[in-house]
């Protein structure tokens, strides 16, 4: 069986050749593109630190308004006795601190005190972190304490 020339597709131009060898290029590069992003560990390693960082953020607003609405929950059921207790225990232990940190400052070896100042810098650079840490543990611990006697 014999081929007629209707029966084969025309040969492209080389215009369109030129078109097809662009799109080829192209193709190609944005698969090359694709597998070096893919590779790129520390790239895929920031970008998912940055959004861990952003649920982190959101979490931590969240737990920030349950901890203020438990607060005040708590506060709002308090007698008064009760709260001229805690203020009273509050100024006790403020004292008891503070002599003790006199203490530390006249016993204390100086490079442990270095160390122990560097530790506190560090905490007050995250303070919201360790605030909202120590929130989300109170409101556990509320929660649970609250479920245990109802």
């Amino acid at each position: 069986m014999t081929h007629t020339p209707a029966d084969q597709p025309s040969a492209p131009n080389p215009e369109q050749l030129r078109e097809q060898i662009e799109q080829t290029r192209h193709d190609l590069g944005q698969t090359v593109q694709a597998l070096a992003d893919k590779t790129d560990v520390k790239a895929r390693t920031q970008h998912k630190a940055g959004e861990l960082k952003e649920q982190a953020v959101v979490k931590a607003d969240e737990l920030k308004a349950q901890t203020a609405k438990a607060t005040s929950q708590v506060q709002d059921k308090l007698p008064d006795p009760v709260k001229d207790k805690a203020a009273q225990a509050a100024g006790q232990v403020r004292a008891t601190a503070a002599q003790a940190g006199r203490m530390w400052e006249k016993k204390a070896p100086a490079p442990l005190r270095q160390k122990a100042a560097q530790s506190a810098q560090l905490a007050r650079g995250h303070r919201t972190v360790l605030l909202v840490a120590a929130a989300g543990v109170t409101v556990l611990w509320l929660t649970s304490h609250r479920r245990k006697k109802g």
